[in-house]
């Protein structure tokens, strides 16, 4: 009978430690990311300091991740997913894979245009128009449309249409201006190009520089990444160039946005919630301006960048950003159809 209740008592024992003890004790978070930037490990290393958690990290394409959670279903181990575009962001919602997310930290800090009921922006990048110094006159590229004016014939240059930098332009367009707006915007720009579209921001950059064209849209943390290089060849490119922010005077400029939401199969959804709440901190805000040349979502954050700096204070547009996913289909639509490939 004795030996009866000590098994009985140690079987509980176990149940109990199986129920509320292990799982719970388990201080890690799995992280899937399609941010490449050496600079992100200051923030993985911080978060860990701060919590005692653990960040496993697997990194990957953004599509290519997003396939993987997919197919690891309700088995996958991946807690957060955080990539950049917003577009790739609300396809994850789309395809069902990010769990709502209340937290009163996160909705104070992140401004209600850039967040959505289950992601969340944590750093922007403005999309500027870059033009060669005498190439051709400041004026004549106030707004985004002037990128389609018949007197930029064969001066324009361009990574390709189907990018997601390009797209989520285009789709800003299409939500603020209408379909038809937004296809004659494409087509002239279409006529406009020097060349048929190729290569990466960097490259458009280079090319404007070299004369190979006189004008070219990048994201600016491309830009504030060469104005801070310590190579000759990238500085003497930034002092042949010289920037616009667009349509200051209308929408603002067009923003994309790093983000990341809690994945709705999460083992560890408290330590994914706070490693959300985390990147809106001061501390993680700073790191993304400071360590890779990206605006903080989060006002009043205090960077020592002077990259940032020198580009100045702009209008940013205030589109809510779940609309960049709502049009992206559109956007490929339309630039298939005007040849911008």
């Amino acid at each position: 009978m004795k030996h009866r209740w000590a098994f009985r008592l140690l079987g509980l024992f176990i149940a109990a430690l199986w129920v509320s003890g292990v799982p719970a004790e388990e201080k890690v978070l799995n992280l899937y990311s399609a941010r490449h930037y050496q600079t992100d490990e200051a923030l993985y290393s911080e978060f860990t300091q701060r919590t005692g958690i653990t960040i496993r990290r697997i990194e990957g394409k953004e599509d290519e991740l997003l396939e993987r959670i997919r197919n690891e279903g309700a088995n996958s181990p991946a807690d957060v997913l955080l990539t950049v575009d917003a577009a790739r962001l609300s396809a994850a919602h789309e395809m069902g894979l990010f769990a709502p997310v209340k937290s009163a930290v996160l909705e104070r800090r992140i401004p209600a245009h850039l967040r959505t009921g289950d992601w969340f922006s944590f750093s922007m990048r403005a999309r500027v128009i870059i033009y060669a110094k005498g190439a051709v006159r400041p004026e004549e590229l106030r707004t985004y449309a002037d990128l389609a004016d018949p007197r930029l014939r064969g001066k324009v240059c361009s990574r390709s249409a189907s990018h997601p930098y390009n797209l989520s332009l285009l789709a800003s367009i299409i939500a603020h201006e209408g379909e038809a707006r937004a296809e004659q915007w494409a087509r002239g720009v279409v006529a406009n190009l020097a060349r048929s579209p190729r290569g990466g921001d960097t490259d458009q950059i280079r090319a404007v520089s070299a004369g190979e064209c006189a004008v070219a849209l990048a994201n600016t943390y491309y830009l504030a990444r060469m104005m801070r290089s310590e190579k000759a060849e990238d500085r003497k490119v930034i002092e042949r160039i010289a920037v616009v922010w667009p349509d200051q005077q209308g929408n603002g400029a067009h923003v994309n946005v790093s983000g990341g939401g809690v994945l709705k199969t999460a083992p560890h959804r408290e330590a994914a919630v706070k490693f959300l709440e985390y990147l809106a901190s001061d501390e993680a805000q700073r790191y993304f301006a400071d360590g890779n040349n990206e605006w903080p979502v989060v006002a009043g954050v205090k960077v020592a960048n002077p990259a940032l700096e020198a580009l100045g204070k702009f209008k940013a547009d205030s589109l809510p950003v779940g609309s960049l996913g709502t049009y992206r289909a559109k956007a490929q639509i339309i630039f298939d159809r005007v040849g911008y490939r």
